[in-house]
């Protein structure tokens, strides 16, 4: 009896480029029990009477068996070897229905006369009906009037497709692919995974010498293969392991041991490089078609349109008083700024906990969110400049009986220049005084609330002359921290003919680069200082403009 077996019997994936046709297989299957023990003992005493010439019948009889304990051979792939049953099956005329079945008859009879290259070990191919019912047989529980279900058949022909596949309908537009009103069937044969396989088994005849019959039959290893290249075996190849055991017999009583072992043949250096460039060759080729189908030109928005992209991440929100927080957030588009209809404004992130880092409770989001906008400017004077769009979120927090609070309020307007920016925004909540209000945020969840949100900031509705908040009471809460990657493209940025002349529109300015975003930020602060300017003289005494004389604003500017 052996010392040790391979336990390990699941089955190995592997990838190839190499063609399947190539794998090959040694295969030795040994028996282990006492039955070889004295066909040894027995080949030892017939090696004894040969060196002393004598040579007794009854015993070079027995000797004869020895080869039947244990057997050798290389199997390459879909390579057919008929078991002893098969013999004698495909003898008789009248079992041979198909024509594969009349093809194996006559290969058997053209094998009369000449020695059997397998004694135990045969195989069975992708085509012999073992190999198609054996998928469905192991997976299906036999029992009085069960019957398989629809998908248990069709995934038991899974690997049969390149038979079963139809042509497509030339007829049948492309466009027009969709099926709005499918039938029953169509749904049961669309929703079946068939993905071409092709199987083998390698198996042995274990029963007693002589008596080798289907009864006794034994798999010992399953490939399969598919159209990706991916290999499968079951068990895996030793690899210098021990080797697994095959009970077989009445009772188990018989044990085998089995080896598999890869013996394929390496591929030499001049068919590796050739087959090299024929990869290479295919990629280039594959390369030019999608450049065929996406084209040389870039994509270039219309004259006077800003496109900005802006691919922003919610990193973390941290200094709140309590946990699971979440955060409502939506986009703001000023005047002359619009988006494309499909664009989602706003969005609402996960429930995050916090955890302690340093001195602060922080819940990181990372959470991603991608926004779209393009800007048309009606007025080329240099006094209108663009406003940007406004990112405005809320915070709030879960309790345990799924009732929120709100935690603060925010907002973030997108900055002028492109490139990567990271901003952390603080945040406020309307507070309510009184022990009442902080018992009823406690315990049942209420707390004031902004019935519009951009109030955080000056609203776009607004129209007066002055927002006044006096006696609205809030609380400083924690801050949001946000990670913005900024993209503007226009066609003003790569024209030569423009960048050639003196940029006169504050469209051209905002080239992308952080000098012409430095000189967007003075002009607003100038614009804003101006303002403020008017509002003063407008407030002062009629009889001090006479004496002081006017303002004027461009000398000193």
């Amino acid at each position: 009896m052996a010392d040790g077996w391979s336990t390990d019997t699941g089955e190995a994936v592997y990838r190839s480029r190499d063609a399947i046709k190539n794998l090959k297989i040694k295969v030795r299957i040994e028996k282990v029990t006492s039955t070889a023990a004295l066909s040894q003992h027995l080949h030892q005493q017939v090696l004894h009477q040969q060196e002393s010439g004598v040579i007794e019948l009854d015993t070079f009889t027995q000797a004869r068996s020895v080869g039947d304990d244990e057997e050798e051979l290389v199997v390459s792939w879909q390579e057919k070897l008929f078991s002893q049953y098969e013999v004698d099956l495909f003898h008789s005329e009248s079992v041979c229905q198909t024509p594969l079945e009349r093809q194996y008859r006559t290969e058997i009879l053209a094998m009369e006369g000449r020695a059997k290259r397998n004694l135990r070990i045969f195989t069975y191919t992708d085509f012999d009906r073992y190999t198609i019912w054996e998928g469905h047989s192991q997976s299906v529980v036999k029992t009085d009037g069960s019957r398989p279900t629809f998908l248990a058949e069709r995934m038991a022909n899974v690997r049969h497709r390149r038979q079963d596949r139809r042509p497509v309908d030339s007829s049948i537009s492309k466009s027009k692919m969709i099926t709005w009103e499918p039938s029953e069937e169509f749904v049961k044969t669309s929703h079946v995974v068939n993905t071409p396989v092709q199987t083998m088994h390698i198996m042995a005849d274990l029963g007693p010498p002589g008596k080798l019959a289907q009864e006794s039959e034994c798999l010992l290893c399953t490939i399969r293969a598919d159209s990706n290249g991916v290999v499968t075996i079951k068990p895996d190849f030793n690899k210098g392991k021990e080797p697994y055991r095959v009970e077989a017999g009445e009772e188990r009583r018989e044990v085998w041991r089995l080896t598999l072992e890869n013996v394929s043949s390496d591929i030499n250096t001049e068919e590796k490089e050739r087959e090299q460039r024929m990869y290479t060759d295919l990629y280039t080729r594959h390369r030019d078609y999608l450049n065929s189908l996406v084209g040389q030109d870039f994509e270039m928005p219309p004259p006077g349109i800003l496109r900005l992209l802006v691919n922003g991440e919610i990193v973390s929100a941290q200094g709140f008083e309590y946990n699971d927080l979440y955060i409502h957030y939506f986009i703001e588009l000023p005047n002359n700024w619009s988006s494309l209809p499909q664009q989602s404004l706003s969005g609402v992130t996960q429930t995050c906990r916090t955890r302690t880092v340093g001195k602060d409770d922080v819940a990181y989001f990372s959470f991603p969110f991608t926004f779209e906008a393009f800007y048309r400017k009606e007025d080329e004077s240099e006094e209108s400049l663009p406003q940007w769009p406004v990112l405005y979120f809320k915070v709030l927090s879960l309790d345990f009986w799924q009732r929120y609070r709100t935690e603060g309020y925010g907002y973030l307007v997108f900055p002028a220049t492109p490139g990567k920016h990271t901003l952390s925004c603080p945040s406020w909540r309307p507070l309510q005084t009184g022990t009442v209000s902080e018992l009823r945020r406690f315990f049942i969840g209420g707390s004031p609330e902004l019935e519009d949100g951009s109030y955080v900031r000056v609203p776009s509705t607004f129209k007066g002359e002055r927002l006044s908040r006096f006696g609205f009471r809030t609380k400083t809460t924690g801050s949001v921290t946000f990670t913005l990657h900024c993209l503007q493209h226009a066609r003003a940025f790569v024209d030569a003919s423009m960048l050639k002349r003196r940029r006169q529109s504050v469209l051209d300015q905002l080239g992308g680069f952080s000098q012409q975003g430095a000189v967007y930020n003075v002009l607003e602060a100038f614009q804003r200082a101006r303002r403020r300017m008017n509002e003063a003289r407008e407030n002062l005494p009629k009889d001090l403009i006479t004496t002081s004389g006017p303002i004027n604003s461009e000398s000193s500017a």
